[in-house]
């Protein structure tokens, strides 16, 4: 390499150097002026996809959101999965957050208090909001304050003068010098609250051939069983007097067909939540599913605590007709192997949620775990007072000495 050749080299890695220099200068100028234009990005231009962690926090409150082995769990509940949808989408309306109007800074502290843009005081405080790469470092921190609130074009029948959230004061963490921003977003679900951030994919039982449930009280246990979807059911070891009520029983089998949760308990005292002890449904379906739950009550709490065990047995390879045709072999063949992966996937997915406690609602389970006498019938106990014998009323005596005698008729006038 000659001289004129390493000086080419030299002058192109100058240029390209004071290129770059010069562009990660506008992007931090960017990032800092919030006081900008009208449409300009708040927070700047940077890579969404390199964010690994979305941390929030108000006050004492707090919420670690990561990225790990490409999902993104919810710290403060053991790294249980996050809501993918929520969580995308908060980081999509951060970094295409525009201004709508400015605030010319500086702000003092009445008015960063004003504004509720003041993280440290105890009331109102702003919402610090952090994104961090996978190695924790802060690309971007933003603070919101106060919802601006649309005027209402009527009163409310419920009372109150305030309109619907539609924008919010937003400002660049420690960047008071540089003003405030109002943006359209209002962020409302953007709060430091574990349980709202957890996926809510839960287990469903469809199809259900059989349930048994088990109380610590042996007597208001039962079962219930049907030969297929479209037989009676039947209870097991029914005693002669016992007879199912079909209305009490009917929303038996979907009671978990669409369960929900409200919050998954991390490092749960099994004894202080019922669960020593619990009461235990086990249902069966004709997919070859089986699903064991636990289920304890927490005091005089309304909600339920459970656990949920699954396991299936169905058939990974399909037998083929007596009379099948061999036109019809690849069709059947592709349709039993997408029901197949289908039951692997749910399987897979259900397994993931065993050794969790969940905590549930009142009315989650409350159509299953009915005690043994209320899925009989009640027999209509006979009234003796309104099947007893009415005395008859007593013979009138034509001749009653107490009544006064009745007088003769007065004899008829004769026409003349």
């Amino acid at each position: 390499m000659n001289r004129k050749q390493l000086t080419l080299i030299l002058v192109a890695f100058v240029v390209l150097g004071g290129l770059g220099l010069w562009l990660r200068n506008r992007d931090v100028a960017s990032y800092k002026t919030t006081s900008g234009q009208m449409g300009q990005k708040v927070l700047g231009d940077f890579d969404v996809n390199a964010v690994a962690r979305l941390v929030i926090k108000q006050g004492t409150n707090a919420l670690d959101l990561a990225k790990k082995d490409d999902r993104w769990v919810v710290t403060e509940r053991a790294d249980y999965p996050a809501n993918f949808t929520e969580v995308g989408e908060a980081l999509r309306k951060l970094w295409d957050l525009k201004i709508a109007q400015s605030v010319p800074g500086p702000l003092a502290a009445s008015a960063l208090e004003r504004l509720e843009l003041n993280p440290d005081t105890t009331n109102h405080p702003a919402t610090l909001v952090e994104l961090q790469d996978k190695d924790g470092k802060v690309l971007r921190s933003l603070l919101l304050g106060k919802q601006s609130r649309s005027q209402p074009t009527a009163p409310s029948q419920f009372g109150g003068e305030e309109g619907f959230p539609d924008g919010r004061y937003v400002m660049v963490a420690g960047q008071a010098a540089n003003g405030a921003s109002l943006v359209s977003e209002s962020f409302s679900s953007l709060e430091p609250k574990p349980e709202s951030w957890l996926s809510k994919d839960f287990f469903k039982v469809e199809k259900v051939k059989s349930v048994a449930v088990t109380f610590p009280e042996a007597t208001n246990s039962w079962k219930l069983a049907r030969a297929s979807e479209t037989n009676e059911w039947v209870l097991a070891d029914a005693k002669p007097d016992e007879k199912l009520d079909s209305s009490k029983i009917s929303g038996i089998p979907t009671a978990l067909s669409y369960p929900s949760f409200e919050d998954v308990v991390v490092n749960p005292n099994l004894a202080e939540l019922g669960l020593d002890n619990p009461t235990v449904a086990e249902l069966e379906t004709t997919d070859g599913f089986t699903y064991t739950i636990k289920a304890g009550k927490k005091g005089t709490e309304d909600n339920y605590y459970l656990t949920v065990a699954v396991s299936a047995d169905f058939p990974k390879e399909r037998v083929a007709g007596k009379d099948e045709k061999p036109e019809d072999k690849a069709k059947l063949d592709k349709e039993f192997k997408e029901k197949t992966d289908k039951l692997e996937e749910k399987l897979k997915a259900e397994k993931a949620l065993e050794g969790r406690v969940f905590k549930v609602s009142k009315w989650t389970l409350d159509s299953l775990l009915k005690h043994r006498g209320d899925l009989l019938k009640v027999e209509e106990k006979k009234d003796e007072k309104k099947d007893a014998a009415v005395p008859a009323p007593a013979p009138v005596n034509p001749v009653d000495a107490t009544l006064p005698p009745v007088p003769p008729p007065a004899p008829e006038k004769k026409s003349e």
